[in-house]
């Protein structure tokens, strides 16, 4: 049976992916009651998933025993767990968000994004990053505009969707007079 890529997949079986690929990186096992925990979902949610990631190809288990991914499921892990981690930096180390709402939201949009905006983002850090070793800091800049014109309790909320921090609608141009 062919494996999966990871574009074939939900979001849903990403997560799973990516929790498996992260537990079993910490503790060398993966057990359905950890992944469980890990996501918020019961058990047998789990085992559901597990049984379709097996027969995608991409993980390994059998009734309480541990699971383990197969080498596609671990290349397609090792690509959800990079692109969570361009996107988390990038949310806090570009946009200056609390780590927190970085996590959440990287979370989110990691399934999303395709591979070249994901690559743009990562460049785009890179830059930023090497733009303070050249003497102007972009980032610090941005930070610095945001604490003058941003409140300081709107930094710290995350925007629902569709609608900014402050309310309005996303299409409206808001003017701080």
């Amino acid at each position: 049976m062919a494996a999966a890529k990871s574009n074939d997949l939900s979001a849903s079986l990403e997560d799973y992916l990516e929790a498996i690929f992260n537990i079993a990186g910490q503790s060398k096992i993966a057990r359905s009651k950890d992944i469980a925990k890990t996501l918020g979902v019961s058990k047998s949610s789990v085992t559901g998933a597990l049984r379709v990631l097996k027969d995608k190809g991409l993980a390994n288990h059998e009734p309480y025993g541990y699971v383990t991914l197969t080498q596609a499921g671990q290349a397609a892990a090792a690509e959800v767990a990079r692109k969570h981690s361009i996107l988390k930096s990038f949310f806090v180390n570009v946009l200056g968000i609390q780590a927190d709402v970085a996590q959440e939201a990287a979370c989110k949009v990691e399934h999303a994004l395709g591979p070249a905006i994901i690559t743009q983002l990562l460049h785009f850090s890179e830059f930023m990053a090497q733009s303070g070793k050249n003497g102007y800091d972009v980032a610090n800049e941005f930070k610095r505009f945001c604490e003058k014109h941003i409140p300081a309790k709107q930094q710290r909320s995350e925007p629902t969707c569709g609608k900014p921090a402050n309310g309005t609608d996303a299409n409206e141009t808001v003017i701080n007079g």
